[in-house]
């Protein structure tokens, strides 16, 4: 039978025990520098978009990428075009819903229920406070006449953006855990990030987002699946320590 622990000096043990667990858990400092650093790029591009000051960047570079003549067209040939609509359906809730869901599904088959919690929650979590930070922003989305396809709700922080990162970075997170072969824990989180990327600047390409909102997703999204990973690193250790 476990127990909690019964006083000061056994709390004190289970955090010098979980601290080396973290310690040796190369990942979790990966993690950690990754949730600080988005958490702090998200305060920054919130309180600049707020007072007005990522207009003109965001304007400037949304021209960059659209036809003079067409600006609901963006520039280079048209299957460009379409492989950003095939990289922005990746961040649709119908695909992140989907791999939640299968990946969920695996996890609680190999008996692995914290993690299958982790990518429910994370996923989940991630989409209300996205939605909540919608309505609190209430940004308006670039002109209508640059949307190279259907966009609602509104603008800041983009919730492709920042969904996308939530579900793909934490697989890639636990994916990488799992593994014991470097090669392997890189490539995960490699490609976590890389289809993260190519979500939210598929985004801006579309025209259906500015720059600075899909920066400050990336940056909640990361914030917010490195918090979700490091409390169920947390639970796991003090079931492991106690």
């Amino acid at each position: 039978m476990t127990q909690t622990p019964a006083g000061p000096a056994d709390a004190v043990r289970l955090v010098r025990a979980a601290w080396r667990a973290f310690v040796a858990e190369k990942v979790g400092f990966l993690v950690l520098f990754g949730a600080l650093a988005g958490l702090l790029s998200f305060l920054e591009i919130a309180d600049d978009m707020a007072e007005g000051d990522t207009r003109g960047v965001d304007e400037a570079i949304m021209r960059l990428l659209r036809d003079p003549g067409r600006l609901s067209e963006p520039i280079g040939p048209a299957w460009l075009k379409t492989m950003a609509v095939d990289f922005t359906s990746l961040g649709s809730l119908a695909v992140l819903g989907l791999l939640v869901f299968l990946a969920a599904g695996l996890f609680l088959g190999l008996r692995r229920r914290l993690e299958a919690a982790l990518v429910v929650i994370a996923a989940g979590g991630g989409l209300a406070l996205s939605q909540g930070l919608k309505a609190v922003f209430d940004r308006d989305r670039p002109d209508p006449a640059w949307h190279a396809v259907e966009a609602v709700n509104a603008s800041f922080p983009s919730g492709h953006a920042m969904l996308s990162a939530v579900v793909f970075l934490t697989l890639g997170a636990l994916v990488s855990r799992f593994s014991t072969r470097r090669r392997i824990r890189i490539w995960a989180l490699g490609a976590a990030v890389l289809l993260t990327l190519l979500v939210g600047a598929s985004r801006v390409y579309l025209g259906v987002h500015w720059p600075s909102d899909v920066l400050a997703g990336w940056g909640l999204g990361s914030a917010w699946a490195g918090g979700c990973w490091l409390a169920a690193f947390l639970i796991a250790r003090r079931a492991a320590f106690t």
